[in-house]
């Protein structure tokens, strides 16, 4: 069976992440995705939630309380273009997701947006370790979900063939925008200027 963006992207983190891993979850939402890396990188490992709305941090803070795994996670009521600001310089992440767009069942005015969202993979991709993933699940049947979707896209086609691999996986034939996933693998290091 053909897998969903997201469903394909928790696919390719169980076959990445690896115990001991830092990872951050750019949009954590209602924290499904946040969760599920707890699962991955074990209790010597770590994520990074970000989140513009409390809400989003609240819901998230209370899975991982009853899930008995909070020291695993911190969790940052900021944008992602800050998601650099809290990593040790020597940080390598073993993967970054984000779901772009906007909180289920929230104010849908309230959305990731194209710039910041750029500046916080810009700013993230050069910290993968070589294998690590930075996945972006797009959805952009929104407000700004087109702007942003393009400059994604105009974004990671530019990227170096030698020290990136960028895979677009989604269907074509749904109507009503649907959500594509964008893969990138870290090829080998980068020379970061």
């Amino acid at each position: 069976m053909l897998e969903r963006a997201i469903t394909y992207s928790h696919t390719l983190l169980r076959q990445t992440v690896k115990t001991g891993d830092i990872v951050i979850d750019a949009t954590v939402g209602k924290g499904n995705d946040t969760l599920f890396l707890a699962s991955l990188v074990g209790q010597t490992g770590h994520i990074h939630g970000f989140d513009v709305q409390e809400e989003a941090i609240a819901i998230t803070k209370e899975k991982f309380l009853q899930a008995g795994v909070l020291e695993q996670v911190s969790l940052h009521h900021i944008g992602h273009e800050q998601a650099h600001t809290f990593l040790e310089p020597d940080c390598e992440l073993g993967a970054v997701i984000y779901n772009l767009g906007y909180l289920p069942g929230s104010d849908k005015r309230i959305t990731t947006m194209r710039e910041s969202t750029l500046t916080s993979i810009d700013t993230l991709l050069p910290r993968l370790r070589v294998g690590g993933l930075m996945l972006l699940v797009v959805y952009s049947g929104h407000m700004q979900g087109k702007d942003e979707k393009e400059g994604v896209l105009d974004y990671v086609m530019t990227l170096d063939q030698n020290a990136y691999s960028v895979l677009q996986y989604g269907f074509i034939n749904q109507k009503n925008n649907p959500p594509f996933l964008l893969a990138i693998e870290k090829r080998k290091h980068v020379q970061t200027s």
